[in-house]
C-alpha cells in the first residue's frame, strides 16, 4: 500500500527549511522577508504573496510547486502519461498546435461548466 502524506504549505515550508539546515532567521535573511513573517507563514497565520513564494523557492532551491502542491498532485492521469511523453519529443511547431487544441478544449469545458 502506497501511503501519501498530504502536507499544507506551512508544514512544507518548515520541513524544507529544516532539510536545508536553515533557521527561520537565516531563511528570512536569504529572502528579504522579516523573520516574524516567516514565523507567521510556518504557523499558518499568514499567506505569502507570489513574490515571496518565488523568493522562498529560490532561497530553498526548490520549485514553487514543491512548496505549494503535494507530491503527484500536479501530474497527468496515468492514462495520459504516454501521450504527454510522446508529445514532449515533438518539434516546437507541433507542440504549439497541440497546445492550441488543448487550450481550446479546456476553454470549451470551462465554458460548459460555468454555464450549467
Amino acid at each position: 500500500m502506497n501511503l501519501v502524506v498530504l502536507m499544507a504549505f506551512p508544514q512544507k515550508l518548515a520541513e524544507i527549511r529544516k532539510q536545508h539546515s536553515l533557521t527561520q532567521q537565516a531563511l528570512a535573511d536569504k529572502t528579504g522577508v522579516h523573520v516574524a513573517q516567516i514565523r507567521r507563514y510556518e504557523s499558518n497565520n499568514a499567506q505569502p504573496t507570489l513574490d515571496v513564494i518565488r523568493n522562498l523557492s529560490i532561497a530553498l532551491n526548490v520549485s514553487s510547486d514543491q512548496l505549494l502542491f503535494d507530491e503527484g498532485e500536479r501530474v497527468p492521469d496515468e492514462e495520459f502519461k504516454y501521450q504527454f511523453e510522446a508529445i514532449s519529443k515533438y518539434d516546437e511547431e507541433e507542440k504549439k498546435i497541440i497546445k492550441a487544441v488543448l487550450d481550446s478544449l479546456i476553454l470549451r469545458h470551462e465554458a460548459k461548466r460555468l454555464a450549467s
